[in-house]
């Protein structure tokens, strides 16, 4: 088989479908890939067809242009497929196999694999630590918003799901399990949320709305939910949060009108470097968000900065913050002795157990963020709507599976 056709960005606002290799257990040469990469032999990986594969904010941000992504790099970390081939190393994972695919590369071999912190394994990205399927300095491994696509240490990576025809039923809440879903659950438990817990969530996008499921399936006892976009803010009300419109000013006074109390147990940072000030008409002010979240969470208690924050932002809007700076009121989180928990959620140390939430019908996550199946030729239009702030989670279908 030699075809394969891919969402690549091109230019900053502009993603097109273009025809790429099909892939080999091989790492090549191409767009954004690290020089050490090159050549690097896979045979511990399997090449997938694409069941589904999402477009996600963290992919919204390369296509902004506020990140050094190169012309032509293959987009999507959110990928979940049926395995068609596997190289000589595989041993469990089997052809005919459906799987999701964690957006973390890890290697499983590492110390830090070893001590479950998957998001920062050492072996994958030769720049570093971390990797991701299509995403900038990350070693440059081939998206998957994409026909097939090669998967690295697959026995180790995949998620087998037990029941063909039960995952193909569930797919549209199953394909969240590569990313969001337990991104938004690593917010929600690295905020501390627990049983009978008031927690505030800023961002009412995907992962807003993920976070906020979670923090109901751990309990929650008032989960509040905030934006400047009242379509999404609908979609949080749709399954029994609160919500605060952020273009009326700053959360404290709207979380007070709804708790009494201008302050809540947890807090959640599910917007990122690109966030807005308070209030109408509010510009871009990236350590908004950061330092909101101390202001409303009460001393002691902790942040799940989930929200993505880059070291190099040509977009910025000033020097500082191209370089990942910010202006954080760092003397207010020691005086509240606030705990803070950021980077890229480890998926492997969640995703099994919400695959059962899923499989047994104890969550239904698609509907919660609006999930809505559209083609890969259509890509670009769900770019583009998803970037104007449209209250869905857009999953691709490059092979028909979801018609």
């Amino acid at each position: 088989m030699s075809g394969n056709k891919a969402v690549a960005y091109k230019s900053p606002g502009v993603v097109e479908v273009i025809d790429i290799d099909y892939p080999t257990f091989e790492l090549k040469d191409g767009p954004g890939v690290d020089p050490a990469n090159v050549g690097r032999k896979v045979p511990h990986g399997v090449i997938l067809k694409t069941i589904a594969t999402n477009i996600c904010g963290s992919d919204q941000h390369m296509v902004r242009g506020r990140t050094t992504a190169p012309k032509d790099l293959v987009l999507g970390h959110e990928i979940t497929g049926e395995v068609v081939e596997v190289g000589p190393g595989v041993e469990f994972i089997k052809v005919g196999d459906i799987c999701s695919v964690p957006f973390n590369i890890s290697c499983g071999r590492c110390r830090n694999c070893k001590e479950r912190k998957t998001g920062i394994c050492l072996n994958v990205n030769p720049a570093g630590y971390g990797s991701a399927y299509g995403y900038v300095d990350m070693g440059g491994w081939v998206g998957g918003q994409a026909e097939y696509v090669l998967v690295p240490y697959a026995d180790w990576n995949l998620l087998k799901f037990p029941d063909r025809d039960q995952a193909l039923d569930k797919m549209m809440d199953l394909t969240m399990l590569s990313d969001i879903f337990p991104t938004g659950f690593h917010g929600a438990v690295s905020a501390g949320v627990t049983v009978g817990s008031t927690v505030y969530i800023a961002g009412a996008g995907p992962v807003g709305l993920a976070a906020a499921t979670s923090a109901q399936l751990l309990g929650a006892a008032v989960v509040i939910v905030g934006d400047m976009n009242e379509e999404r803010l609908a979609q949080a009300r749709s399954f029994g949060c609160e919500t605060i419109d952020l273009t009326k000013g700053d959360p404290g006074e709207q979380i007070e009108q709804i708790l009494g109390s201008p302050t809540v147990d947890c807090a959640v940072d599910a917007v990122g470097f690109e966030a807005k000030g308070h209030g109408a008409g509010a510009g871009e002010a990236p350590a908004t968000v950061l330092n909101s979240l101390m202001d409303v969470t009460n001393a002691g208690g902790s942040l799940g900065i989930i929200g993505l924050y880059v070291t190099g932002d040509p977009g910025a809007s000033d020097e500082a913050a191209k370089k990942g700076s910010l202006s954080l009121s760092l003397g207010t989180g020691w005086a509240k002795s606030l705990a803070f928990t950021t980077g890229q959620c480890p998926v492997m140390k969640y995703h099994r157990g919400l695959m059962m939430s899923i499989l047994h019908d104890k969550v239904q996550i698609a509907k919660n963020v609006n999930a809505k199946a559209i083609s890969l030729a259509d890509a670009p239009r769900g770019y583009a709507e998803f970037d104007a702030g449209a209250a869905t989670k857009y999953v691709l279908n490059p092979n028909g599976y979801l018609d």
